[in-house]
């Protein structure tokens, strides 16, 4: 039967249609590959996918551009976004994208990326706004089915916990745009095992958005992201966190933004506005009301409490229904900027209030969390360029509890070198529920860290990436009875010799500790080892063939115990003929890792606005087929098949969504129509 299915997958590369690559899909890809694989698995990156997308379509002008606008675009960092302005202050406008050659920092990989996304030439907008050219704009409407083939334990009629609803996964969104002066967007989400009978979707966001209406800068009502200085006050939505480009260390906050992704947590839902008070001085304003999911007992008076926020936003199994909502979450504050030149501050001060208080659990490394209903946070940041020297920093104190402070500095080297450095110091009793700050945690409290890195791009052929990471935990964490400290380090060389031709080779080494498996009456703590290694080529056949083979090692030790390896390679294949309506790619995978220690996470293409991370674990194959067929000018289907086939195993997955068998498989189908 194997054989059979791996011949399948083999002939399916031969006769596959198309790929799903053109052009401008392989450019955003690229990019997001680049960036996301940084990020927390489950992490949902539509909202970078939706910001790519459209500024493929209408690129940015860059001689009537922002730094807000400019901090959108991920691969370019705030040093050179503060050298861009400095040099158009001093020259003008542009003549050609190519002139950003000129400017300190921009090298010829930074260059190339932002070509896709940017322009030199004017680009009307539709200023004069009129009610009766409301449907003139751009409207954007996506539905999406999917479900896993195979029966998971949760849909079985079990006793007590159990799915509820139904296996199938739905999602379906609308977006529109009127130029840059107005957006909504609608999203509905529902998961599987979610019920469908009833209310069909278990999520429903929406919001409109109204930017540039004279002093008002931004105006939203509905759903919204916000996120300021270094995220240590106040951050929300999208973030990033160490990576090969080392200057992504440093944050690109965009302030108050409308927010479209389908995470169920990390938003806020009421209204904001960014309003312009004087000059150089912002004012923006928020308040949010909702209601967030959370595990609930009563305390000795009989009232409801609880000890943690669940952030899953799945509501499957008869507990999950009950904790759904049960919390009232109300936020109300403000944060003001100031920004002139090579010069920006700012200050924010914000409280939230619970309608049931937040007990200490039992455990010991708990000790210093927050207990009661309201939260009041402060906040000051800065950044500054001096010469070739980008400063920053953000400075957060949550009353009746700790401070955590993060200063650092980005400086270009030469044409060909930058440098970044941070120093981060995070106490063990700061409470904000809006933390995204840099950090090897979750999240950015208890610990103390020095980064350092590099970027080398010698010339337009060969690109280095390194840098170590030296962390401190000074109280008691989740499996650590004791302090621990650790480092990362990373080494990234890329070889591109011709534009159709791209060699990887990364190197990734952790060291952190943690309590020994031994059994002792006292638990010391072990120092537990993950490197991975990674070798990965991208050849572009012609215009319609494109190969990208990856093998990667991983690592992993703890104490005196055997070293374990891990291991997997793929081949993708990608066929795009210009022009054609039907397109596609395929992938064929083998992995062989001894534990779920030593697993490996790798990138996956899927269907538009739907990028995922495959936990690559135990002893397998992975495959997946892409197809996208045009129907019609402005509307498109995908359809996606994707499969793990376990070597030696009896069941795939765990508790509820255990498997009999050794297949697990997933189909999808999504319909756009853009009009």
């Amino acid at each position: 039967m194997r054989s059979k299915i791996l011949s399948m997958l083999f002939v399916m590369i031969g006769f596959i249609a198309n790929a799903q690559t053109t052009e401008q899909e392989v450019a955003i890809r690229d990019i997001i590959e680049s960036v996301a694989e940084n990020l927390p698995d489950d992490y949902d990156i539509t909202e970078l996918v939706e910001v790519l997308s459209r500024y493929r379509k209408h690129p940015i002008n860059l001689n009537n551009t922002s730094v807000e606008e400019l901090k959108t675009l991920v691969f370019i960092s705030p040093l050179q976004i503060s050298n861009f302005f400095v040099y158009m202050k001093a020259n003008g406008k542009l003549l050609d994208v190519y002139e950003l050659q000129s400017i300190d920092g921009f090298d010829v990989k930074t260059i190339e990326n932002l070509i896709p996304f940017v322009t030199v030439n004017t680009i009307p907008e539709y200023e004069n706004f009129k009610l009766s050219n409301l449907f003139a704009g751009e409207h954007d409407m996506m539905v999406r089915f999917a479900q896993s083939l195979e029966k998971q334990k949760g849909f079985t009629d079990l006793p007590g916990n159990r799915y509820l609803g139904s296996p199938e996964r739905f999602q379906t969104r609308y977006r529109y745009n009127y130029s840059t002066i107005i957006s909504a967007a609608l999203t509905f989400d529902k998961d599987a095992g979610e019920k469908f009978i009833g209310k069909p979707f278990d999520f429903v966001s929406a919001n409109v958005a109204l930017f540039k209406l004279g002093k008002i800068k931004k105006l939203v009502a509905g759903d919204y992201t916000l996120q300021f200085g270094q995220g240590l006050t106040l951050w929300s939505g999208f973030s990033f966190g160490k990576g090969p480009d080392v200057t992504s260390v440093a944050k690109k906050d965009l302030g108050l933004r409308p927010y479209t992704s389908t995470n169920e947590y990390s938003f806020f839902r009421g209204a904001a506005a960014t309003i312009n008070l004087y000059k150089n001085f912002d004012l923006t304003p928020f308040v949010s009301f909702r209601g967030l999911d959370a595990s609930q007992k009563t305390n000795a008076a009989g009232e409801p409490v609880q000890s943690t926020i669940n952030q899953t936003g799945l509501h499957r199994t008869p507990t999950e229904i009950k904790n759904k909502s049960s919390l009232t979450q109300s936020v109300y504050g403000m944060a003001l900027q100031y920004t002139k030149n090579e010069f920006g501050a700012g200050a924010i001060a914000y409280q939230s209030y619970y309608d049931n208080s937040f007990i200490t659990q039992t455990a010991l490394y708990d000790k210093y969390s927050f207990t009661g209903n309201k939260l009041t946070n402060l906040g000051l940041f800065y950044n500054y360029t001096l010469k070739n020297m980008y400063w920053y920093g953000e400075i957060g104190k949550s009353i009746n509890g700790g401070i955590a402070a993060i200063n650092g500095v980005l400086i270009s080297l030469s044409p060909t070198v930058s440098a970044a450095v941070t120093y981060r110091n995070y106490s063990k009793s700061y409470h904000n529920f809006f933390n995204q700050g840099v950090s090897e945690s979750t999240e950015a409290v208890n610990e103390r860290g020095l980064y350092a890195g590099l970027n080398i791009n010698p010339n337009k052929h060969w690109a280095f990436s390194f840098y170590g990471d030296y962390f401190k935990f000074p109280w008691l964490k989740y499996r650590v009875d004791a302090p621990s400290k650790g480092y990362e380090i990373l080494g990234q060389a890329v070889y591109t010799p011709t534009k159709t031709f791209k060699i990887l080779a990364r190197y990734k080494r952790e060291n952190k500790q943690q309590n020994t498996d031994l059994n002792v009456p006292v638990k010391f703590l072990d120092n537990v080892i993950k490197a991975g290694y990674r070798m990965e080529l991208r050849w572009q056949l012609n215009k319609n063939w494109m190969l990208q083979n990856r093998a990667e090692v991983s690592q992993y030790k703890k104490g005196d115990a055997k070293r374990e390896f891990g291991y997997m390679i793929y081949q993708d294949v990608d066929y795009s003929p210009l022009f054609a309506r039907l397109t596609g790619n395929i992938r064929l995978a083998y992995f062989n890792t001894p534990s779920y220690n030593s697993r490996i996470y790798v990138y996956e293409d899927d269907v538009l606005y739907s990028f995922s991370f495959g936990m690559y674990n135990g002893k397998g194959f992975r495959s997946y087929l892409n197809l996208k067929y045009t129907l019609a000018k402005k509307l498109n289907l995908w359809l996606r098949y994707a499969v793990f086939i376990y070597q030696d195993a009896e069941t795939v997955g765990t508790y509820l969504d255990e498997i009999n068998g050794n297949k697990k498989s997933e189909v999808k189908v999504q319909l756009r129509y853009q009009f």
